[in-house]
């Protein structure tokens, strides 16, 4: 193959990259709206704040199985655009709510419920979408690309967020998001599909269809370990930083400074690992690479349970950064490309679920075990647990030998 036809062929569609394009400009917006809910609840008291949160997070959890049928049964984009539609004219409704009324607890509390419902549905579907509009050799770059310009949002959204609530309040950053849904529904209606399978074979019963989709996750070789990697990296990886290092750092009577570099030096790692991705695409089997670094991942996480100091913990960090790139830009790719195409937003609905659940559990055991023993305690637990489950990974044949996407991709 000619040097300009490997680069056409590894040159992703123009059909992704302007989804893309309109995935983190919602993004953006998501970033400042849910900044303006927690800091207009914040003014009630931590008690509302907290109901605030938990009314987007329990209805998303309740239906994400019945959104990602949904979504297989009547076709993944029309759910996103039903959705953004919705989330435009909520949003709208809002602006003008929150203008005239204020930003009352009842206001926040049903727009939680409102955003929590409508995410149910689109969580699933907007993560099926890079399989159906790249091929399979592609995902891995796909997927970097797409992490790292979340990261870039995430980063600049919070400032962002409080620029536009000390403008104009929680109907300025609603009024954003609303421009944000706006761009979304014209890529939507723009961009077709080009890998979209048939739809799913239909039942009578919308339930059966969600809970099949459970049944397909847990009873696939490939896909039972990987959701096993990824439940225990979102429970006892996730929270190491903003939750366990914190606490840690207070332990060992260090300024607020180390804290924050440690998280920058994941961040750094992370980048690193995720960019040579997207240059390069998968590194090798994809589900090797994201067994080996959730054991780094490990390495580091019990590198700052030992630190001496605050330095040692910037170089933990960073292994963490690298651990959690290579198993991010790799166990995502792997899931997408075995999930059957009967069941891509199923699986997808699945996924965030463990995350979801795992994620909610482990932050209150975590934090309670750091403020009964310590954040050393914590921490090591959370590093044997990884490494652990790495080498479960590891154990795992068909996880292991997976070559999904590497046979097909360029040379």
């Amino acid at each position: 193959m000619s040097t300009a036809g490997t680069r056409s062929a590894a040159r992703l569609p123009g059909s992704y990259l302007l989804w893309l394009a309109g995935v983190l400009a919602s993004l953006a917006g998501d970033a400042v709206f849910y900044f303006a809910i927690g800091w207009a609840a914040s003014a009630s008291g931590g008690a509302v704040a907290g109901l605030a949160l938990s009314a987007i997070t329990l209805p998303r959890v309740l239906l994400l199985l019945i959104g990602g049928a949904v979504s297989d049964r009547f076709s993944a984009r029309r759910v996103l655009i039903a959705g953004d539609a919705a989330m435009l004219v909520f949003s709208l409704i809002l602006a003008g709510v929150a203008y005239h009324l204020g930003a009352s607890p009842a206001v926040l509390i049903v727009a939680g419920v409102v955003v929590g419902v409508i995410d149910a549905f689109y969580l699933p579907a907007s993560g099926s979408m890079p399989r159906r509009l790249v091929g399979k050799e592609q995902l891995p770059r796909a997927l970097s690309l797409r992490q790292v310009g979340g990261q870039v949002v995430n980063m600049g959204g919070g400032p962002l967020g409080g620029i536009v609530v000390g403008l104009a309040g929680l109907a300025g950053a609603a009024l954003v998001n609303a421009v944000t849904f706006a761009l979304v529904l014209a890529v939507l209606i723009a961009v077709r599909p080009r890998h979209e399978p048939p739809p799913a074979p239909r039942t009578d019963h919308l339930v059966k269809d969600a809970w099949d989709g459970v049944n397909v996750a847990f009873a696939h070789p490939v896909l039972r370990p990987a959701l096993l990697m990824t439940g225990a990296a979102a429970g006892f990886l996730l929270p190491v930083l903003p939750l366990l290092l914190p606490l840690l750092a207070r332990e060992q009577h260090w300024d607020a400074s180390a804290a924050g570099l440690a998280i920058g030096a994941q961040g750094v790692g992370m980048v690193a690992v995720t960019l040579l991705v997207v240059r390069r695409g998968a590194l090798g089997r994809p589900g090797l690479l994201a067994a080996c670094g959730l054991i780094v991942a490990g390495g580091g996480v019990l590198g700052m349970a030992l630190s001496p100091s605050a330095g040692v913990v910037l170089v933990a960090g960073f292994g963490v950064g690298i651990g959690n790139g290579l198993f991010a830009a790799h166990i995502m790719p792997l899931v997408l490309a075995v999930t059957p195409d009967s069941h891509l937003s199923r699986i997808q609905a699945v996924l965030v679920l463990v995350q979801s659940l795992a994620l909610l559990l482990m932050n209150n055991v975590l934090g309670n075990l750091a403020e009964f023993s310590s954040a050393v305690t914590s921490l090591t637990i959370c590093a044997a647990v990884i490494v652990a489950v790495g080498l479960l990974g590891l154990a795992s044949g068909p996880l292991r030998n997976n070559r999904a996407g590497l046979d097909a991709a360029p040379a």
